[in-house]
Parts: C-alpha cells; structure tokens; sequence
C-alpha cells in the first residue's frame, strides 16, 4: 500500500472508533442517576461544611503542637 493509502486508511478507523466511542458514552451516560438540585445543594454544604470543620480541627492541631515546641525548646 502507498503511504497516502495507508494514512487514510488509518484516519478512517480512528474516526469510526471515535464515533463508536461518543456513542456509547451517549448511551452509558443516559443510565446515570443524576441527583436533584436540592441533593446537590445538600450534598455541596456537607463538603464545604467538612472542609471548614477540618481546616479549623487542623489549624487547632497545629497551634496546640506549636504550643508545646515551644515549651519543650524554651
């Protein structure tokens, strides 16, 4: 086969797996049970809500640990 050939020969299947691809993620994503808006919401303030908890909890940790290093070292 000629380089041409060859090239768009391998374009094509790549196009066509492509297609088959978009398609069947098309179909997948259709089976997805996707959560409301309220769920979101809910689902959204419970992490914002850990992350501020453990920020605060590690901040504590940090300043209580500080604390003794230097009561140690002093």
């Amino acid at each position: 086969m000629r380089p041409r050939a060859v090239f768009k020969s391998f374009i094509k299947k790549t196009m066509e797996k492509l297609i088959t691809f978009l398609k069947e993620v098309k179909v997948e994503l259709s089976k997805v049970s996707w959560p409301t808006k309220k769920q979101t919401a809910i689902y959204t303030s419970v992490v914002i809500g850990m992350s501020l908890f453990l920020a605060i909890f590690l901040g504590f940790l940090d300043f209580v640990f500080e604390y003794l290093i230097k009561l140690i070292n002093a």
